[in-house]
């Protein structure tokens, strides 16, 4: 029996929801094999919203891919997926056999250093699989990251470390959010891939 797979792979919310660290699924050379590639070859875009009408540019970088050269539309934008990379191949792959569950397109996210952050929110789009599993991986800086129940407001907050895998499954993109906090300690950049389902 192996404990320490146990361990890593209970549920980390208390109700309402699945959230499962895996913990490192990388090591230092993967890490650093794959942050270099991604910060250097992917096609980086500052990301877009429109809020109450207003156009907002993030300095957040932001990058789709998928199986297919789709439209992905999110906050009132609308981007076009790339054609998966050979590395993003590997690391889908990867993170498939681990989860034990299928993607079809990855959203990556650029934070230049920690002052970049993500606000509170669900990742529940139309187009997103219902119920479907979001599989998040982390490269680079390592960031605290935050869920709060929409109801209770009861927080959970995590340390997202180098090469490490996060699963968000279940009911938990209905009845919790959750958010990426900017911090003033974090001087570096982090790279983070959501690999999830679209439905086409």
């Amino acid at each position: 029996m192996d404990l320490f797979n146990q361990e890593v792979q209970q549920n980390i919310l208390p109700f309402d929801g699945e959230v499962i660290d895996f913990g490192l699924i990388l090591n230092k050379e993967q890490c650093n094999f794959y942050y270099d590639k991604l910060f250097n070859e992917i096609p980086w875009e500052n990301d877009q919203a429109i809020v109450f009408g207003k156009h907002y540019v993030t300095k957040r970088k932001v990058a789709w891919f998928g199986n297919k050269e789709y439209n992905y539309s999110y906050s009132g934008v609308t981007k076009q997926a790339h054609l998966w990379t050979p590395e993003l191949l590997e690391l889908k792959k990867k993170v498939e056999e681990i989860s034990k569950a299928t993607y079809n397109s990855c959203l990556l996210n650029l934070y230049h250093d920690g002052s970049e952050g993500m606000a509170w929110h669900s990742d529940g789009e139309k187009t997103l699989q219902e119920n479907g599993v979001i599989a998040s991986v982390t490269l680079g800086a390592e960031r605290k990251f935050s869920f709060k129940h929409k109801e209770t407001k009861q927080r959970i907050d995590i340390i997202l470390k180098n090469g490490s895998l996060l699963l968000m499954k279940g009911e938990t993109q209905k009845n919790w959010l959750h958010r990426l906090p900017p911090t003033k300690k974090i001087h570096a950049p982090r790279i983070n891939l959501t690999f999830r389902t679209i439905i086409i």
